[in-house]
């Protein structure tokens, strides 16, 4: 009988993780992570914010003022902790869901809701921010992410790039071939995967047989599974990633495992294939629970630090509520502008036949 040699899941080894489900402090001498009080209250503070600002744009699609919206909920800690590991030096890839990482980013809130409100294509200037717009096609940022890692490292560029993607993404052939290109040429190239259990409809055990992280073994880099509701072990895993890559030691696939509470997007619903006992259960693990506990337990925090960040929230969300409202509509010929770097003529023939047909109307009125 042939059988394939690999662990059981038995024989798996847990997630990384600093801070257990309970909220208490644990020690792990790989990933050796030493904060101050106020660090650890920042990454709360974000987190806390993140998830406002989330919920106030579901709530804002559920009021017809959004197109659609995908949500975080669920995944404040995975986001959270890879975008503050970040620095300066490196660059993002993301797909439509990383709201936390573009936060971290310093990209304004109102900003990101114009590619949801049908306003702009893109809602923030990349090199500015050091991240890539919003992708919808799955997977189809990675091989992108690959080839900008490539350019910095013949650049001599001493970046990394950071490519974010969901489970159901690994089963793209565009992700397996960033995957090869990104271990041949040793690119700097942190692979992201927020294994949130869901690809829409399909549950993770219908997209493969073995552990997500296990896959870059067969690509010749190494994998890491760190428990993605604990922000603490997000932070320390990406910044060791990132380190890694940034040396010219190659590619690395962080496997987050968390949980996308919502459904995958507003226009989705999720109690047709996934039970409400698994929700709660994966709710009794909420990642800004798990930190709260710990900064109240420790006393590194105090209540009044807790209310000045719901009513920081408050306030945003006040801010995103009517900065989205306020938003102009662009003119019709924007859909022209930013094709191409420079003038086209057929583009400035398309542009020409557009106006006039729309002239016709005005003249009418």
């Amino acid at each position: 009988m042939i059988t394939t040699g690999l662990p059981g899941p038995a024989d798996e080894p847990p997630p990384v993780r600093l801070l257990d489900p309970e909220g208490r402090r644990v020690e792990d001498p790989r990933w050796p992570l030493d904060l101050s009080a106020e660090e650890e209250r920042s990454l709360y503070r974000d987190m806390v914010l993140v998830r406002r600002f989330d919920a106030e744009a579901t709530t804002l699609q559920r009021q017809g003022e959004l197109g659609l919206w995908a949500s975080l909920l669920g995944q404040e800690a995975a986001q959270i902790g890879a975008g503050r590991a970040l620095d300066l030096r490196d660059f993002v890839f993301s797909s439509y869901r990383e709201h936390g990482v573009a936060w971290c980013r310093g990209v304004d809130p109102v900003g990101m809701l114009g590619f949801w409100r049908g306003t702009a294509h893109g809602c923030w200037d990349p090199y500015r921010a050091g991240m890539a717009n919003y992708q919808v096609v799955v997977g189809g940022h990675a091989p992108h992410g690959v080839g900008y890692a490539m350019g910095m490292q013949r650049d001599g560029a001493d970046g990394a790039v950071l490519v974010c993607f969901g489970d159901g993404a690994t089963s793209q052939g565009d992700v397996n071939e960033a995957f090869t290109f990104a271990s041949v040429y040793g690119a700097p190239v942190v692979f992201y995967c927020q294994n949130n259990q869901w690809a829409i409809s399909e549950p993770l055990e219908r997209q493969t047989r073995v552990p997500l992280y296990r896959r870059a073994l067969g690509f010749g880099f190494p994998g890491i599974r760190v428990d993605g509701n604990d922000v603490l072990a997000c932070l320390a895993v990406a910044r060791g990633a990132l380190e890694h890559a940034r040396s010219g030691a190659g590619p690395v696939l962080v496997e987050a495992v968390t949980y996308r509470m919502a459904p995958h997007t507003t226009s989705d619903d999720a109690t047709r294939y996934r039970s409400g006992e698994e929700v709660e259960d994966w709710a009794a693990q909420d990642p800004l629970v798990r930190m709260r506990t710990y900064l109240e337990t420790t006393g590194r925090a105090d209540a009044g630090f807790f209310t000045e960040v719901d009513e920081e929230a408050g306030a945003l969300a006040a801010r995103v509520r009517g900065g989205c409202r306020a938003m102009p509509d662009p003119p019709a010929t924007a859909i022209f502008d930013h094709v191409y770097a420079g003038p086209h003529p057929l583009l400035d023939a398309q542009r020409e036949e557009f106006t006039a047909f729309q002239t016709q109307f005005e003249d009418a009125s």
